[in-house]
C-alpha cells in the first residue's frame, strides 16, 4: 500500500520558541569543559595493552634536549618492574649513555633515498646500528659517512649477537652492484665509505671477486675517495683474503667480535677466534702499508684478563717494548693489527644473547689508553662505538696525523750528508 505524504501546517508556536530549543555553538577557540565522569570504555582490557602501558615509553629510547644529569645519576642504572599484575618482571632500563637522537637531516634523507632507489643495503639499517643519524647526517657530505653491505641482506651464519637474516641458500648476487655501489657512492661525495657483506658461505670464492670488482669501480669514479672493506673470514681460505686486499681499498677490516673464550658462545661455529687472526695476518702480509683493524664487543661476560690477551694477540710489535714472553712477540709479528675499536653490545631482539653487562663510559676510555699504550695505531672505545662508527673522522685525524708527523721528522733532521752515507 502507497503512502501518502503528509503536509505539515504551519507552526503553531513563535519562532522564537524553537529556536531557543536550538543547541548553543561555542566559538572555535572555546575550549570544551571537562565531563565531570569520565565514559567508560566498553572494550575488555587485554594483555597486550597492560604490557605496553607497563612497559618503557618512547622517551626511554630518545635522548632529550633537557639540562644534562649529574655523573652520579647519569651513570646510575635505573630498573623497572614490566608485565600484568601477578607477572610482573624486573628489567634494567637502557642507560643514559646509550640514547641517541631521532635520525632528521637532509643528507640522512638523500643517503636513504638512493638507496632504496639503487636496491642498495647497508649494514646501518640492518644491524639497526644507534649511531645512524650522526654518520648519515655529518655536518656535510664529506664528513658523512656509510656502510654499504654488498651480496644481498641475508647471510649464511647466524651469530647469536647479530640481527641481519639468515638463509642456507641467499638470493643469487646482483652482478650490477658493483656499478650501482661506486655510481651511488660518487654521487654522494663521502670522503670515507665503508664496505661490508654477509657472509657467503654457498659461494665457492665467499664473494671475494663481487667484493673487489666493487672496490675497483669505486676507485675508478672516485679516485680521492677512502675505501674500508669488513670483510667475512672466507672459510679461512686465505687467496680469496689476499684478492680483496690487492683490489685497492686503504682499510682492511675483520672483527674477532670476542675474546676467544666466548667466541665458540657468540659467534657462529664456522667462525673462530684463531681463524680471523689468519685472516689479518694475510691481509698485511699481502700489502705492507696496508691499514688492518678489528673490533671487539664489551658486555658479553669477557674478563679482564681475557681482554688483556685479546689485545696482544692483535696488537703491533711495538708491543714487545714492554718485555712480554717470546711466545707473545711471535704471535704480535704475524698478525700485526693497526686498529682497534671497542663498542658496547646490545641485544637487538629478544631471540639474541642478553647483554652481560654495561660497561661505562670511563671503563671504555680506560681500555682506549690502553690499546694506545700497547702500540696500536688508533683505538676508538666508547658505549656507541662500532667498527665503522665515524670511520671517516677517526682514519683522517689520527692516521694522517701520525703520517704527518713522521714526515716532519724527516724534514727536521734532513737528508744524511756524504760522511753518513760513506760510513753506512
Amino acid at each position: 500500500m502507497a503512502l501518502k505524504p503528509v503536509r505539515l501546517g504551519r507552526l503553531s508556536a513563535p519562532r522564537s520558541h524553537y529556536l531557543s530549543k536550538l543547541p548553543v555553538r561555542s566559538f572555535a577557540t572555546a575550549a570544551p569543559e571537562p565531563s565531570a565522569i569520565e565514559p567508560k570504555s566498553s572494550r575488555r582490557k587485554t594483555t597486550f595493552s597492560d604490557q605496553l602501558n607497563s612497559g618503557p615509553s618512547f622517551s626511554s629510547f630518545v635522548s632529550s634536549s633537557d639540562t644534562p644529569l649529574p655523573a652520579s645519576e647519569a651513570l646510575e642504572l635505573r630498573t623497572a618492574l614490566v608485565g600484568p599484575e601477578g607477572k610482573k618482571r624486573e628489567i634494567t632500563r637502557l642507560p643514559e649513555w646509550l640514547k641517541t637522537p631521532i635520525p632528521d637531516n637532509s643528507n640522512y634523507k638523500k643517503i636513504k633515498n638512493d638507496l632504496r632507489g639503487l636496491n642498495l643495503h647497508t649494514v646501518c639499517e640492518e644491524a639497526r646500528c644507534p649511531n645512524i643519524s650522526d654518520c648519515w647526517g655529518g655536518s656535510d657530505k664529506s664528513a658523512a659517512t656509510a656502510t654499504i653491505m654488498l651480496m644481498g641482506d641475508t647471510c649464511t651464519r647466524g651469530c647469536r649477537f647479530c640481527s641481519v637474516k639468515t638463509s642456507r641458500a641467499p638470493q643469487p648476487l646482483d652482478p650490477h652492484e658493483p656499478e650501482h655501489t661506486a655510481e651511488a657512492l660518487s654521487r654522494w661525495g663521502l670522503g670515507y665509505v665503508v664496505l661490508t657483506s654477509v657472509d657467503r658461505d654457498d659461494l665457492t670464492d665467499g664473494g671475494a671477486a663481487h667484493f673487489a670488482e666493487t672496490i675497483m669501480k669505486i676507485k675508478q669514479k672516485a679516485p680521492g675517495m677512502l675505501v674500508e672493506a669488513l670483510t667475512g673470514d672466507y672459510a679461512g681460505d686465505l687467496a680469496m683474503v689476499e684478492k680483496v686486499a690487492l683490489s685497492g681499498l686503504d682499510v682492511y677490516a675483520h672483527n674477532v667480535e670476542t675474546v676467544e673464550e666466548l667466541t665458540p658462545m657468540v659467534r657462529d661455529r664456522r667462525a673462530t677466534f684463531r681463524q680471523s687472526l689468519s685472516v689479518l695476518d694475510q691481509a698485511k702480509k699481502s700489502k705492507e702499508d696496508l691499514i688492518t683493524k678489528t673490533s671487539i664487543m664489551l658486555g658479553l661476560g669477557e674478563t679482564e684478563e681475557q681482554l688483556w690477551e685479546t689485545l696482544k694477540g692483535t696488537a703491533t710489535s711495538y708491543f714487545s717494548f714492554f718485555g712480554e714472553s717470546q711466545h707473545s712477540f711471535t704471535e704480535l709479528r704475524k698478525v700485526n693489527v693497526d686498529v682497534v675499536t671497542f663498542g658496547q653490545y646490545m641485544r637487538p631482539t629478544k631471540r639474541h644473547m642478553k647483554v652481560h653487562e654495561y660497561v661505562t663510559p670511563a671503563t671504555f676510555e680506560l681500555w682506549r689508553q690502553r690499546a694506545l699504550d700497547l702500540g696500536f695505531l688508533y683505538c676508538a672505545s666508547g658505549p656507541l662505538v662500532r667498527s665503522s662508527y665515524k670511520a671517516g673522522e677517526a682514519f683522517i685525524e689520527n692516521v694522517l696525523k701520525s703520517r704527518a708527523s713522521k714526515q716532519q721528522t724527516a724534514v727536521a733532521e734532513g737528508p744524511p750528508t756524504a760522511s753518513e752515507n760513506i760510513s753506512t
